[in-house]
């Protein structure tokens, strides 16, 4: 395993203290815990960027890694997620979307003999799905939240785009 790799697979280190952290903070540690979880959230979501510029720039661009990746991505925007639904942050049913077509991709691409790695529209759900998480793990004032849940909605929309072009891509291949 290299050292792209390994900088994947370190995001899923986070995902219990974030996972944790969000579900039970403390009592009177609630907001200062948010932020935590936040800086935990947006450092997790960096090391994706980080992995594939260490992959390209050292030459370490391997099918482990392009399975990996997507796949640690997918953890790290359902866990919290799912913590999300608990703390009534998030609609479940709009987050069973964002799971249906994850499990369709990943149940895709292990059916594939040659692995892809994300299109624009899989990166751009990627980003537009972490501000919203971030958005929503922030503990800003309840005036945000629906312009929040908006942002949310776009990354929902964004998530089905990127999974049926996806899709139709590899169907045309």
């Amino acid at each position: 395993m290299n050292l792209a790799n390994w900088i994947t697979v370190s995001r899923l280190f986070v995902l219990p203290f974030l996972v944790y952290g969000l579900s039970y903070p403390p009592p009177g540690q609630e907001i200062t815990l948010r932020w935590v979880c936040l800086a935990l959230f947006l450092v997790a979501a960096a090391t994706d960027w980080l992995d594939g510029y260490v992959a390209r720039k050292l030459d370490q661009v391997t099918d482990l890694g392009k399975f990996l990746d997507p796949l640690v991505d997918k953890l790290l925007i359902l866990a919290p997620l799912l913590v999300l639904i608990q703390m009534g942050k998030v609609p479940a049913w709009a987050v069973f979307l964002i799971l249906a077509r994850e499990l369709t991709i990943a149940g895709w691409r292990v059916q594939q003999t040659t692995i892809s790695g994300a299109n624009i529209w899989g990166k751009l759900k990627t980003i537009v799905q972490i501000v919203a998480i971030a958005l929503l793990i922030a503990p800003l004032p309840e005036s945000w939240q629906n312009p929040i849940l908006g942002i949310f909605g776009v990354s929902v929309i964004l998530t089905w785009i990127s999974g049926g072009i996806y899709l139709w891509s590899g169907l045309k291949s």
